[in-house]
């Protein structure tokens, strides 16, 4: 209960974080297809409707000990249960059984987990059974819907080299009609996912795009119940890597310019990017107007980039930590579900189940289905 009481409190935090700015972040700039630029504060940034909130996690976590944690000696001065600290490069979070860093057990209703790793792996197991192994390029798209608990551990499986870690963790929203889904989640894998690299060395990772990804790819959509699956929600979540010199082109949408959300996100880069004649230094987040095309281009070293975009739900919206609904009855609802029922319970031995580290990527699903990658 102390555990979930902390996470509570810190998905609370993030969350109001995520849609809050003050005068130094929200400068309108209105010119060109800016509408305006923001600090990427931290590792959890500021969101746009139907997005709710994104982390960045970039840890360069140590050797490993044999069953897949952090040697003892290292977590000297860190709040075991809840560290978010950066300390020597990398966080426990609410990692603490065997030394594991990650989120073990908790629960999500109302929306949906976009969690992209590039690099590392992560272990899920849920309260449905469903587990997997997924990273280096995978993503794990989940619809919490109903409400699901879950748990997210990085576990360190080599014991003689570190193990780096980078990933995003995007919540997509979804409306009123698809809050009470099924629980469900869908792997991207790494191997199957649209890579598009231009003439100049600009990479693309399309994570989603219906403009670019057809309908009937079923390795390569959202889930069914996603308010991304719907391509008229000109929803895009793309990973962009653009050389020195490169350039990324977005092109503009038909629709209302207020209609859809356009954000990039320069996460991380040695050099500035131009948009739209406009200079950005890194840890920048800019709003695009949807209806205007508009070029990003790498000025004088590679720069790093996320993509979010989609139609805005346009919905009242409530959230308490990891509950996000229409109203405060709906999420008090959810909560007390979850108390009553634990979302079908919990059937792992652990709060933060690992899987045999022998084992390489693989999926089990709530129907029994078994997918193995490597």
């Amino acid at each position: 209960m102390r555990r979930f009481l902390v996470l509570i409190a810190g998905f609370a935090a993030f969350a109001r974080s995520s849609n809050e700015c003050d005068s130094n972040t929200c400068d309108i700039e209105n010119m060109g297809g800016v509408k305006r630029a923001f600090q990427l504060r931290g590792g959890h940034w500021e969101t746009v409707d139907p997005y709710h909130f994104v982390a960045f996690h970039a840890d360069r976590y140590p050797v490993g000990m044999p069953n897949g944690g952090v040697d003892g000696a290292l977590l000297r001065g860190r709040s075991l249960g809840s560290d978010f600290s950066g300390k020597d490069g990398w966080s426990m979070y609410h990692g603490e059984e065997g030394n594991i860093p990650g989120f073990p057990k908790h629960p999500h209703y109302g929306f949906e987990t976009v969690s992209i790793v590039q690099h590392g792996l992560i272990d899920h197991s849920d309260s449905l059974g469903s587990c997997g192994r997924f990273g280096n390029g995978d993503v794990q798209w989940m619809t919490a819907g109903n409400g699901v608990q879950h748990s997210e551990m990085f576990p360190l499986r080599s014991t003689t080299e570190p193990n780096p870690m980078e990933m995003f963790q995007i919540w997509l929203n979804l409306p009123s009609k698809s809050k009470r889904a099924p629980p469900n989640y869908k792997m991207l894998w790494a191997e199957d996912i649209l890579n598009k690299t231009s003439n100049d060395g600009t990479a693309v990772k399309v994570v989603a795009d219906a403009s670019m990804v057809a309908k009937d790819d079923e390795p390569r959509t959202p889930p069914p119940d996603s308010w991304a699956a719907d391509p008229s929600h000109n929803t895009a979540i793309h990973v962009v890597t653009i050389p020195k010199g490169g350039v990324y082109t977005l092109p503009p949408l038909k629709c209302d310019r207020d209609e859809v959300s356009r954000v990039v996100y320069f996460y991380k880069g040695d050099g500035a990017i131009e948009v739209a004649g406009d200079v950005h230094q890194p840890r920048t987040g800019i709003e695009l107007d949807p209806t205007v095309g508009v070029t990003v281009k790498s000025v004088d070293a590679t720069a790093h980039l996320l993509l979010l975009q989609g139609k805005k739900i346009n919905e009242p919206s409530y959230h308490h930590g990891p509950f996000l609904g229409n109203t405060q009855a709906d999420v008090m609802d959810a909560m007390k579900r979850y108390r009553e029922t634990l979302y079908g319970g919990w059937p792992w031995k652990s709060d933060g189940p690992v899987h045999n580290l022998k084992r390489g990527r693989f999926a089990k699903y709530v129907d029994g289905t078994v997918v193995e990658r490597d």
